[in-house]
């Protein structure tokens, strides 16, 4: 990407365009309600849909907004965020999956309901975990050191006690791992509600997740389900665990092949009183939604922000302030800050092999495919856990134990017991093209919050209003 990618023109240039689309109604593709406001526009982009949306601007918004984008799995090519004052306006440019543009009405109807209904999808954080399963399944949070083969031990231990998975997903950062699974009693096909069986699910998990030698402690919650959407809970956990206090990881090294840390760089715009934070990292789907976690969970609010990819990486600049109006005044803060966006970028960074398993879903699969793993040298970093009528549909990426590729030769086994059309390839990311070593970076606002461009964007917004 070019330097000055937005010049002031041009940025001043798409605001107002967004801004007179917005005024002008557009109809046939916008739906009304008293706070908010979503618009499609499929004309206007050639290689994306522009979706704009409007509300009174209240802390969380922003993260509402986004956690939606990346529910139906849109991928965020460019942003503009605006939130200064009483209103809220955002425009983002987004394709689907495999890069076309949205026209399928069921996401543009969900999208545009779940937004302008102002549905109450952002609990507040919770600093501890009530026990509250529900009908369908209960649902279980793990924290631990990460090792070798600690999620077959996991599925064998809640096999054995015949709970069946069928909803997980696992993160691995910086020597720690996280979870939040979803299991169901064999014999009902419901949630586990005995106090007593509770209890010994909690025992048992707990020392499997000690293991030897676990320097920090362990913990096995039981969640209300759907309290907190699931990817928010998990950045949680490990914020609380101190993930991204940078450790000596032993015997069991992050992979020096692919690894590349994202560039994050915290600054102050004394004129404006803000805060300036610029990411520059490799691109990948939902890295908005969990940068503005992040964010949010820390008590910082986004008043402007840009957002743009290019190739394989991507770009962020956040104009912020804590809840409490003021900048961040400190290093010990600027620095905490780095520290945690940096980790929040990481987190779901998909290192390794991908891995694909879809087949007749049954008790035990998880614990046998995690075992088969661990049997043959295979390292799970991530996992993606679901069941769909009846069917599995797990994603698993995978290293060897010391985070280098997997031989082809050791997958190919696997596929050989569990069968090629179970098992698939889907990317190697040790194969993905390394971003260019060198970029000129400059802010992608430029000079936008001095005086002239700051009070261009104040003429704007009450124009919006």
């Amino acid at each position: 990407m070019e330097p000055g990618f937005w010049s002031n023109g041009d940025l001043d240039q798409q605001c107002r365009d967004s801004l007179d689309y917005w005024r002008s109604g557009a109809t046939e593709v916008a739906r009304f309600s008293v706070e908010n406001r979503v618009v499609f526009d499929n004309i206007s982009c050639e290689e994306a849909t522009v979706i704009q949306v409007g509300s009174v601007n209240k802390h969380g918004t922003l993260l509402q907004v986004v956690q939606v984008l990346a529910d139906v799995n849109l991928t965020i090519k460019k942003a503009y965020i605006s939130s200064d004052g009483g209103w809220f306006m955002d425009v983002f440019n987004v394709t689907d999956y495999h890069g076309n543009k949205i026209r399928d009405q069921e996401v543009i109807n969900y999208i545009q309901k779940t937004i302008e209904s102002n549905a109450s999808l952002l609990p507040s954080l919770r600093d501890s975990v009530g026990v509250m399963p529900s009908e369908d399944h209960t649902s279980i949070e793990l924290t631990g050191t990460d090792r070798p083969g600690l999620l077959s031990e996991v599925c064998a231990v809640l096999t054995d006690l015949n709970c069946n998975v069928v909803n997980a997903e696992i993160w691995t950062h910086n020597s720690r791992a996280a979870a939040v699974v979803h299991v169901t009693d064999y014999s009902t096909g419901r949630a586990v509600n005995d106090p007593k069986r509770l209890l010994t699910i909690k025992k048992r998990l707990c020392y499997v997740l000690k293991g030897d030698s676990d320097s920090q402690a362990a913990q096995m919650r039981l969640s209300p389900p759907e309290s907190t959407h699931r990817g928010r809970r998990l950045h949680q956990i490990m914020f609380n665990d101190r993930d991204y206090e940078r450790m000596e990881t032993v015997g069991y090294p992050r992979s020096v092949h692919t690894y590349s840390r994202p560039h994050v760089t915290v600054s102050d715009c004394p004129e404006k009183d803000y805060t300036v934070i610029v990411m520059k990292s490799k691109d990948r789907p939902k890295l908005l939604f969990d940068i503005v976690c992040t964010l949010t969970d820390m008590q910082y609010v986004v008043f402007h922000g840009m957002v743009t990819t290019e190739r394989t990486e991507a770009y962020q600049e956040f104009y912020i302030r804590h809840v409490d109006g003021q900048p961040i005044r400190s290093e010990a803060e600027r620095e905490r800050v780095v520290q945690c966006l940096e980790a929040a970028i990481e987190r779901r960074a998909s290192e390794g092999l991908e891995l694909e398993l879809r087949t007749e879903d049954r008790v035990g699969l998880l614990s046998e495919i995690t075992r088969l793993f661990r049997e043959n040298g295979l390292t799970i970093q991530r996992a993606e856990i679901s069941t769909k009528s009846g069917k599995a549909v797990d994603t698993f990426y995978v290293t060897d134990v010391a985070g280098a590729p997997v031989d082809p030769g050791t997958v190919n086994s696997i596929q050989q017991q569990i069968g090629q059309t179970i098992l698939q390839i889907k990317h190697n990311s040790f194969h993905t093209p390394k971003p260019a070593q060198e970029t000129t970076m400059s802010f992608l606002f430029g000079n936008l919050f001095k005086c002239s461009s700051l009070q261009t964007l104040k003429r704007n917004s009450r124009y919006c209003n």
